[in-house]
Parts: C-alpha cells; structure tokens; sequence
C-alpha cells in the first residue's frame, strides 16, 4: 500500500533550527541597530556596528547549534550503546521490558509478546531505540544539518534590517528599523507556522511580540545611554 500522507515531524530538526536562526538574526541585528541608533550616532557606525553583529551571530549560532545538538547525539549513540550491551546480555529481560511498553500502549499481553518478539527479530535495536528510548531516525540529532541551517537563517534574517540602514537617513531609522523588522518578523511566524501546519496568526503572533519585547528594551538602553560612539 503506497504510503500518501505527509507527515512534517522529519522537519523538527531543520525547522527549529532555521526558525531560530532567522529570528535571532532580526531581533538581534534590530535590537543592535536601534540600541545604536537611540544613542544618536552617524548612519555609517550603524551599518558597520550591524555588519559586526552580523558575523558574530551568524557564527555564534552555528557554533552554538553544533555543539548544543552534537551533546543530544552523544546522548542518543551513549543509550543506544547501552542498549545494545543490555539486548546481548539480557534478552529475555529486554523482551519483557518491550512487551510491556506494548501492553500500556494497548494491546492484550499476549499480542503484544508476539509483537516484541517479531520486532526484535528484525531489528531488536531498532525497536528498543525508537519504543523504549523515543529515538527515531525522522528525529534524530543532526548537528551539522542543525549548525547550517541556524547560521544561514540568522544571515538572511539579519540583512533584512540592514537593508533598511541603507534606505533610510539616521533620523528615521528607529521607526524605519522598528516597523519593519516587526513586518519581517511577522512573515517569519507566519511561514513557520505554515511548515509546521501551525496557526499562521498564532505564530506570527508571538514571534512577534518577543520580537518587539526585545527590541523596545534594547533602544531603551540606548536612550538610558545616549552617548555617541
């Protein structure tokens, strides 16, 4: 039976990923410029002072991505080491232990013994990995998929309000900066939530609002500063 359904779980990996990368790429390069902005300098130390947060952020959050999901991996292949030395020493137990998982899922004891044991026949691991210890292959840590994908989103997410730098003069950038990162951040909620087979409006809700929360108190500061770099 051909299979037609699609499923977005195998996405969560990239998914979270590029929407925090994008998000973090808008709220931190606004935040930047308008914390810059407040303090009254030129329009050429915004732009350099944005290009630097750029770089870092961009760099920051694949290095950050990698080794944050490169610890959840260790963690996956450390269990499933374990479980593979306990299915060798230990089957009958390790039989048991997936029999009952079967057992509170629903099915009668006796069903559910001969499920284990054909599951275990074909890929005792395999079944141990994804019934016992909630490891799968559709949700698997992937660092490299996970630092890519964060870093080229928070790039993309961070020219945005860079480009608004260069379109505007000094004077009108904190409400030319502010009014339309909340519109880029708002486009970023909504495509995540159409993805993720989310409510757009919810989603572009709240990752508006933290957005904004973000921005508003990062120009605070700049006010509560004001000294020219």
């Amino acid at each position: 039976m051909r299979h037609i359904e699609a499923h977005r779980t195998q996405r969560v990996g990239w998914l979270r990923a590029a929407v925090l990368g994008a998000n973090d790429g808008i709220v931190s390069t606004a935040s930047l410029v308008l914390g810059v902005a407040a303090a009254g300098t030129s329009s050429q130390t915004i732009l350099v002072a944005g290009v630097a947060g750029l770089v870092a952020g961009a760099m920051s959050m694949a290095a950050g991505e990698y080794v944050s999901v490169c610890s959840q991996a260790d963690t996956e292949r450390s269990d499933l080491d374990r479980e593979r030395q306990e299915l060798a020493a230990y089957p009958e137990h390790e039989h048991a232990e997936l029999k009952e998982i079967y057992v509170q899922r629903g099915l009668d004891r006796r069903l559910a013994a001969e499920v284990a044991t054909q599951l275990m026949q074909h890929d005792a691991l395999g079944a141990h990995g994804r019934d016992e210890l909630g490891i799968s292959a559709a949700l698997a840590a992937r660092p490299l998929q996970a630092a890519l994908a964060s870093a080229a989103t928070f790039s993309v997410g961070a020219v945005l309000p860079l480009l608004i730098v260069l379109l505007f003069p000094s004077s009108d950038l904190i409400w030319a900066v502010s009014g339309a990162s909340l519109v880029f951040l708002a486009a970023l909620g909504a495509l995540s939530g159409w993805a993720g087979g989310a409510s757009l409006t919810r989603a572009a809700a709240r990752v508006t609002f933290w957005g904004a929360s973000a921005m508003a108190l990062t120009a605070g500061v700049g006010v509560l500063f004001g000294v020219s770099v």
